[in-house]
């Protein structure tokens, strides 16, 4: 009896031992490219060559098997597992597993694509910068569990390729892309729980180090330069174009820009394409981090800008590099700059660099979590986007919406507006100018997002002016709405100048960046400045002194610091406006003295920060 029952533990565990051996061959969890309507490829990771196969078919009892081609991953010992099917039907859900000798995995899914003719929505989900960070070495496992996962199905009751469509990930995949146990453990092997069931489109960023296992381990579309395979490239789904772009050093050349033209210029009379959702790694202007900032990205956005103006097909450029949210708008385009991050990497915290305010951004956030893109089709297509987060270390969030919008492809433009005040007989104070205009009124009942104003002294011309303000409804910057309570139907400007005729003009912007008609051009006429003013007070670059007299005089400016020292002397100014570069001086507190003919006029006391 003894030697039975041995004989049986002995069995059992060396049929254990033998599965857990098969098991750790499988290096990565199979994933998913080239999805389409008939057909993908199923890619995984082994330690052995040969003798893999993938079982597949429409359910578990109609199972087919293919023998998978081996191809060596590079001087690992390792091999990348090929399968590609074929000929399948569209909008399908298959299962499918890998199996070698005793070895056979849990089944997994895919879904095959709509058939264009089908016009089909598209939800994606867009997040970068998942590279391991080592004071959170798992967070972008908790993004994809916790978050992307948890998000789309609390549940459990769907496969997660019931609600998504595919993957986009604008770069920094892992810490270092010369290091294969980066992909395995911390990219593949973090991520397993979606990227066996959705397709996923990434773009280089710096941190893979253009290396040969990220060419290895993706197939990306070969549609781009000769020469620059999958560094560049495009991919339809139904109605909506993506474009991969590569924004490192050594590709930032004029044949990368060459090939967007071409592909805006077929896209711009495309009948099937509505919208452009355009990938790269670096920003062109970063909040968070502005030491990340490339000219080259500021290029493909001028480009993508002039798409939407002349094809009037919105789009948007996603991009990281960055590690946290900021979604900013063109002024003058239907064009969205969003960055995604982070999906793991360690955050860039308010404070902790130089951080700059810019006017296109909206909100930036220091947070982990990843964006949704859901767009329809059909007879009205339009896309939502929106910013799921899970906070920081220090505020936990739990999947909350923090940004959101809809753009739409036939949105129409608000009512033009009508300028209340300054009327056309009035004459105002110069150094505090009220204006106002009337309500905003929207047909598609969009709510108000954007007002421009505009001043010049000259009433057929524009293109020379004396005062341009874009105001957007919101500005969080550092955890703050600076626009908290603003009326965007009114603006005080306190920058004009005495004795002067002015002409008004302002537009109304919708919330889906559809601009109006500019209102009809008003004239107003300043009067005459009644005292000295100087501002900002403190001063960080740039100080105002507004003067009242005529600009006959000729005055002279003596600074002096808190200790009461002249440090500087400036000869021959003229009213009514003085300005002075303050970058220069010191912190502190200052005086500056203004004197003609021996005779002090004024003393005005500003403090530099």
């Amino acid at each position: 009896m003894w030697s039975n029952q041995l004989e049986r533990i002995c069995f059992v565990l060396g049929l254990l031992f033998t599965i857990h051996s098969i098991s750790q061959e499988v290096v990565v969890q199979p994933y998913l490219q080239k999805l389409t309507d008939q057909g993908v490829v199923v890619l995984w990771e082994t330690e052995e060559a040969n003798s893999w196969y993938l079982d597949w078919g429409p359910d578990q009892q109609q199972i087919q098997s293919v023998v998978s081609q081996s191809n060596s991953l590079l001087n690992t010992g390792h091999f990348i597992q090929r399968v590609e099917l074929n000929n399948l039907d569209p909008s399908q859900r298959y299962v499918y597993r890998i199996k070698k000798d005793n070895y056979t995995s849990q089944f997994f899914s895919f879904k095959t694509e709509e058939s264009v003719d089908a016009e089909s929505a598209t939800v994606l989900v867009a997040t970068s910068d998942m590279q391991k960070d080592n004071s959170n070495p798992n967070m972008f496992e908790k993004v994809v569990n916790d978050g992307i996962i948890s998000f789309f199905n609390p549940s459990n009751l769907s496969e997660i390729n019931e609600h998504i469509d595919f993957l986009l990930f604008p770069g920094d995949l892992v810490d270092d892309g010369s290091k294969h146990l980066h992909w395995t453990n911390d990219f593949f092997g973090q991520g397993k729980n979606i990227l066996s069931y959705l397709p996923l489109y990434p773009v280089l960023g710096n941190h893979e180090r253009n290396h040969p296992f990220f060419f290895h381990y993706f197939e990306l579309p070969l549609n781009g330069t000769n020469g620059y395979e999958e560094h560049w490239w495009y991919k339809d789904h139904s109605n909506v174009r993506i474009i991969g772009m590569d924004s490192n050093n050594g590709y930032r050349i004029q044949e990368q820009l060459e090939w967007l033209d071409s592909i805006l210029s077929i896209t711009t009379s495309d009948t099937i394409i509505d919208f452009v959702f355009a990938q790269l790694h670096h920003p062109h202007h970063s909040e968070l981090w502005p030491e990340g900032n490339t000219s080259f990205t500021g290029e493909v956005i001028d480009k993508l800008e002039v798409f939407s103006t002349v094809s009037g097909k919105p789009s948007i450029h996603f991009f990281g590099h960055t590690h946290g949210y900021s979604r900013g708008q063109s002024r003058d385009h239907q064009h969205l700059m969003v960055n995604v991050a982070s999906g793991g990497g360690n955050l860039d915290y308010w404070d902790e660099y130089f951080q700059q305010d810019y006017e296109e951004y909206i909100i930036s956030h220091d947070e982990y979590g990843f964006v949704v893109v859901e767009a329809e089709a059909g007879q009205d297509p339009k896309f939502k986007l929106k910013r799921i987060s899970l906070g920081n270390e220090h505020n936990y969030k739990t999947n909350t919406i923090e940004d959101s919008l809809v753009i739409s492809l036939h949105n129409q433009s608000p009512a033009m507006p009508i300028i209340l005040e300054p009327s056309a007989e009035d004459s105002v104070n110069p150094e505090d100018v009220y204006f106002s205009a009337s309500s905003f009124e929207d047909p598609n009942h969009d709510e108000h997002g954007a007002t421009h104003w505009q001043v010049t002294s000259d009433s057929n011309d524009y293109s020379n002016l004396v005062a341009d303000r874009w105001v957007q409804y919101k500005n969080e910057f550092k955890n703050q709405d600076t626009q908290e309570g603003i009326n965007l139907c009114e603006l005080t400007m306190h920058t004009l100048l005495p004795d002067q005729t002015y002409f008004l003009r302002v537009r109304y912007r919708d919330k889906g960046l559809k601009w109006s008609e500019w209102s009809h051009s008003t004239p107003f006429y300043t009067k005459s400045f009644t005292k000295w003013h100087l501002f900002p007070n403190p001063s960080t670059s740039t100080l105002r002194v507004n003067i009242p007299l005529d600009d006959q005089q000729h005055l002279n400016v003596l600074l002096y610091n808190q200790k009461g020292k002249v440090v500087q002397t400036i000869d021959h100014i003229h009213p009514p406006v003085w300005t002075y570069d303050t970058s220069k001086l010191k912190n502190g507190n200052y005086v500056a003295q203004f004197e003609k003919d021996g005779f002090v006029l004024a003393s005005l006391k500003f403090m530099v920060l």
